[in-house]
């Protein structure tokens, strides 16, 4: 894999890190697109807002003109939300779609022209257990997870025939910042944390190296002949049924 080119959106943090750093170990350049530039050697950490089609653009043609051209994109930036349909105004269904759906839409459509010229090209976006399993109070997050799962499939059956893969994973509960700072409103951190993990038939949480081993997977030559799947990384949440 020495000589592939990489963004990695949403990168500065969490699974977004995590990822950008294990495809650097594995001879990738990466680009990190996020509002914080503030990451280690050898990313290259680049200032982008994916709600500003001006902005990825910026961002995606530099990192393009850096590298010499691009071959992967994760698709990773994204924001949580918590309630019920009535717990949302219409504004904030607009940001949390404008961020987590529109945003991988406007990656994409800057990366493009440069991932058809790549004999290794392939899309990863970061889906979630939400986008397939209804999880209380998630109801604005799990509706755009559930986007971007249509849309991971939508693009694969696009763009196959330009030699490009669309993949995506469906994370668990992740042990992440967002998902930390959770934790640290609730009244109960220990309780809630511990709620978290027992929802899940692992027993714990997934980490984000998990999650990115499953990214560099479909994002990787190995998995040439992997297109429009979801892969779950979710400790088993989603297809079992555990008696306690």
């Amino acid at each position: 894999m020495t000589g592939l080119r990489a963004i990695v959106t949403g990168g500065a943090s969490g699974i977004g890190l995590a990822t950008a750093c294990l495809l650097a170990e594995r001879g990738y350049r990466v680009a990190t697109l996020d509002l914080n530039t503030d990451v280690p050697a050898p990313l290259l950490g680049l200032r982008c807002d994916v709600t500003d089609d001006a902005s990825v653009r910026a961002a995606v043609a530099e990192a393009a003109s850096a590298f010499g051209g691009l071959d992967v994109v994760v698709n990773n930036a994204g924001i949580g939300a918590q309630g019920t349909v009535e717990e949302n105004d219409d504004a904030e269904w607009a940001r949390v779609f404008d961020v987590n759906v529109q945003g991988m839409v406007r990656v994409s459509r800057a990366a493009l022209p440069h991932l058809r010229e790549s004999a290794h090209a392939s899309i990863v976006n970061t889906c979630s257990i939400a986008a397939t399993a209804g999880l209380p109070r998630r109801a604005l997050y799990g509706a755009t997870k559930g986007a971007v799962l249509s849309l991971t499939l939508s693009m694969a059956a696009d763009h196959l025939p330009e030699g490009i893969r669309v993949n995506c994973v469906n994370p668990g509960t992740a042990d992440t910042p967002w998902v930390q700072r959770l934790l640290a409103a609730a009244d109960d951190p220990e309780a809630e944390r511990d709620a978290l993990e027992a929802r899940q038939p692992s027993g714990r949480l997934v980490t984000a190296e998990e999650i990115a081993h499953a990214i560099a997977y479909l994002a990787g030559p190995d998995a040439a002949a992997t297109t429009g799947t979801a892969l779950a990384v979710d400790g088993g949440m989603q297809g079992l049924r555990l008696r306690r």
